[in-house]
């Protein structure tokens, strides 16, 4: 399904150069069919793996930043002002973004 996301994604211009995935896309066949598309898969292999690696750890850091982007969103969506938009401008849409940030950077800190 992944191939076909990519194939209808009208957003894109072009081929990504690398995807950044979860351990439920380590498939040889599907990193054979992306590097054949030239994209860069990155995935940690599942535990349970019996095949050699085909990836090294230096690669798997970019995975490893992964983790914040999502933590942010979903931080940001605790707020419900952001997931249901009800503002018409862009302009008080960003304004709520911009207060969930600092509201959540004074409780981090």
């Amino acid at each position: 399904m992944l191939e076909a996301t990519l194939d209808a994604a009208t957003v894109l211009t072009g081929e990504p150069q690398r995807l950044i995935l979860d351990r439920a896309y380590d498939s040889d066949p599907l990193r054979d069919r992306l590097e054949q598309r030239g994209i860069d898969m990155i995935c940690p292999h599942r535990t349970n793996r019996i095949k050699a690696a085909r990836q090294d750890g230096r690669r798997l850091r970019r995975y490893k930043r992964r983790w914040v982007v999502e933590r942010t969103i979903g931080w940001l969506q605790n707020f419900r002002r952001l997931v249901v938009r009800w503002e018409h401008k862009l302009l008080m849409y960003r304004a709520f973004v911009h207060v969930a940030c600092l509201m959540i950077a004074l409780r981090r800190f």
